[in-house]
């Protein structure tokens, strides 16, 4: 008798398989769309940055229960992650994990995979600074003084009290958690589980004051743009920028996608189908070179492995 089961997520095996698949869409879209992509994240991530900056802004609770503050901001931070994953935008923190797996997997080459990461990184960079300057700054969100104070103090937090090396671990421990988000929210199948998989990892990233390169995009400019008397665009591009990245770029290529590789996938030569479709390259010669037609070849597959990677991304 034929029984046909449908689970309600994916295997981590399967999920692996997915974040493959993912990896190899975005990297292989044109350059100027994941560009705009990215433009597109740095704005979400910008607007859940200014909620969380106006949220804390709570002089009383911030003297006598700075965690209950913190973890009310924390529970709000999450919808601009949440806008990013399911409308498809380029977080380049995301990205770090996305590739690696599709590099890992042989269908990207490492080269393309830097560039989709520089192109993701100053694209987040542009959204972050538009938001910040032209909607928050010149908007006059932050004109309050208690508003003001609180984005003064939070980047001063950030950037000159933490050492060089507490913003790179913290680095590392913010990508983590935000690549095991992106990682959850693919296992799921239907919407509603993709929010409260991306939720969780993300309220503990903020929760646990942890850097996050794209979210410090907005956090620290801001402060330069209000005056800030200790912060100036060099002393936040070291102190903060290049620890923060280097971090994220651990957290997430590393302690998910290569570990997540490792468990589930060496060893094991077979093909991962995915709703009964493999990667195109698992049934037939792996191609990887640009065609003369200016289209790269990474991105063939099945009709039905494209609908799986488009639906799940």
């Amino acid at each position: 008798m034929y029984m046909h089961v449908v689970n309600n997520c994916y295997s981590p095996k399967e999920t692996v398989e997915l974040c493959s698949r993912a990896g190899v869409m975005k990297a292989n879209m044109r350059l100027d769309k994941v560009f705009f992509s990215a433009v597109m994240a740095g704005c979400l991530l910008a607007f859940a940055c200014a909620a969380v900056l106006i949220t804390e802004t709570a002089p009383w609770y911030q003297e006598n229960a700075p965690g209950l503050i913190r973890m009310i901001g924390a529970l709000i931070f999450p919808f601009g992650l949440v806008s990013i994953v399911v409308t498809g935008s380029d977080l380049c923190t995301g990205s770090f994990m996305y590739t690696t797996l599709a590099c890992l997997h042989g269908r990207l080459s490492p080269l393309k995979m830097l560039v989709h990461w520089t192109i993701t990184f100053f694209g987040n960079l542009a959204g972050s600074l538009f938001v910040m300057a032209v909607i928050a700054g010149y908007g006059g969100v932050f004109s309050a003084d208690a508003y003001h104070a609180e984005a003064l103090s939070f980047a001063s937090t950030k950037v000159v009290t933490a050492g060089w090396h507490q913003v790179f671990l913290r680095g590392i421990g913010a990508n983590w958690l935000v690549c095991l988000a992106c990682f959850l929210a693919l296992m799921a199948r239907e919407y509603f589980s993709k929010v409260v998989a991306i939720w969780w990892p993300t309220f503990a990233f903020v929760t646990l004051g942890f850097d996050h390169v794209v979210a410090n995009m907005f956090f620290i400019p801001l402060a330069i743009f209000l005056g800030s008397p200790e912060i100036g665009v060099g002393y936040y591009i070291w102190k903060s920028m290049i620890p923060a990245l280097i971090g994220n770029i651990l957290g997430g290529g590393l302690f998910v996608g290569v570990v997540y590789w490792y468990l589930y996938i060496t060893g094991d030569s077979t093909p991962v189908a995915v709703d009964g479709s493999l990667f195109g390259s698992d049934t037939q010669p792996l191609v990887g070179q640009d065609s003369a037609d200016g289209s790269n070849d990474d991105t063939a597959g099945t009709s039905g492995e494209r609908k799986s990677a488009e639906r799940m991304v």
